[in-house]
């Protein structure tokens, strides 16, 4: 409870710096950021120690209502990435929406062009520890992640992902009310 209260103290000071902060949300430290007042934090949002957060040009982020974040979260924007509401993310977990390139022979990678693919986490999903979401990834809604996986792409609702690179492996069927096995792609065993 006492780490509770820092935290809801250092918010407070932190608070005017996003583009729209929402109480009782809170923030753990340590903390790096850039670009935060391209941030929205909805309510009851929870982030413990380690965040590091960073917007890019225009990119945004925004963590919608009543989200749980573990220690050392890393989440870089250079568009507009989405968390959707009532997610719990575990520990050690990297978001992104931005590929570097790397086309120009000779030259850093860092001072090469950024490349930009839509990210987005939909609502009630879990992400386990130690996830790594890349560009050009859509979660849908109440998806599964396993710990460790490295996941990119396009995944429908009620999905259980998982490996490096990820895969569907479960899927919840509408037809029958069950968690049933899937091929990679996520269709039904027949």
């Amino acid at each position: 409870m006492f780490y509770k209260i820092i935290w809801g103290f250092i918010s407070i000071i932190y608070a005017p710096f996003f583009r729209k902060f929402s109480f009782p949300s809170h923030i753990g430290l340590p903390l790096f950021t850039k670009g935060l007042n391209r941030v929205s934090v909805s309510s009851r949002v929870r982030i413990y120690p380690g965040l590091r957060i960073e917007t890019h040009g225009n990119g945004s982020i925004i963590f919608e209502k009543n989200i749980s974040i573990g220690q050392n979260f890393h989440i870089t924007s250079g568009g507009n990435l989405i968390i959707g509401s009532n997610t719990t993310i575990a520990g050690n977990v990297f978001v992104t929406n931005i590929n570097h390139n790397y086309r120009e022979i000779n030259k850093h990678i860092m001072d090469q062009e950024m490349l930009v693919s839509e990210t987005k986490i939909g609502e009630n999903c879990f992400i386990g520890f130690g996830v790594a979401i890349q560009a050009g990834t859509i979660l849908g809604k109440q998806c599964v992640i396993g710990s460790y996986s490295v996941v990119k792409g396009e995944f429908p609702d009620y999905s259980v992902i998982v490996g490096s690179p990820a895969k569907i492996i479960k899927r919840y069927n509408i037809d029958t009310q069950k968690w049933e096995k899937t091929r990679p792609n996520g269709s039904f065993f027949q």
